[in-house]
């Protein structure tokens, strides 16, 4: 699984089992299908929902590398999916961060459905405030609404963006999570796409 770390506001308005998982659907019953992994990279996320332009919207950023994700306008119908939202999100800003053919394949490879909890880290929720006052200047610069953008290449242009882990340690985003993901190889097991 990927655990993620919602904020109470999030958690609340996800359908849940007891394990904190999302019910399968057509999009992603082959991510259900995938063995277990014992340690999975990708796992270790802080999600955080807030309103942009009026509209709802997820932020998530991972733990480790402090790579962002954005989900703008979301709907009812996107946080049933949002197991099928997160890995089109991230693929697709990795995308636009440069990643080549074999980070894809490694993403791939560690693909499973989120593990949603509430146990949030108080220094990534830093980071996702931050994230959101970004986001907000540069939809005022560029004159946009948050309903008119996809998200990949706002969160491909917060990655690109220093964090600070804590007030001690510096981390590129996109150079972290690029790292993390070519230091994968060919170790996870290889899936078929579905």
């Amino acid at each position: 699984m990927i655990s993620l770390h919602a904020t109470q506001k999030l958690f609340s308005r996800l359908s849940l089992d007891q394990d904190g998982l999302l019910p399968s659907s057509e999009r992603t019953a082959w991510m259900y299908e995938n063995p277990v992994l014992d340690i999975n990279p990708l796992s270790g996320w802080h999600a955080h929902q807030v309103t942009l332009h009026r509209r709802q919207c997820i932020l998530m950023a991972h733990d480790l590398t402090r790579f962002p994700l954005v989900l703008p306008a979301v709907k009812k119908i996107d946080l049933a999916e949002l197991n099928d939202r997160f890995v089109d999100a991230l693929m697709n800003t990795l995308l636009k961060c440069g990643a080549e053919e074999f980070h894809l394949e490694a993403v791939h490879r560690c693909v499973r459905p989120l593990k949603i909890d509430v146990q949030c880290s108080r220094s990534v929720q830093g980071t996702l405030r931050i994230m959101k006052d970004e986001i907000e200047c540069c939809l005022d610069d560029s004159n946009q609404h948050i309903a008119d953008i996809t998200g990949y290449r706002m969160g491909a242009r917060l990655a690109d963006t220093p964090r600070t882990v804590q007030g001690k340690e510096c981390k590129w985003p996109k150079k972290e999570m690029l790292t993390l993901l070519a230091s994968l190889g060919n170790d996870a097991p290889t899936l078929g796409w579905p």
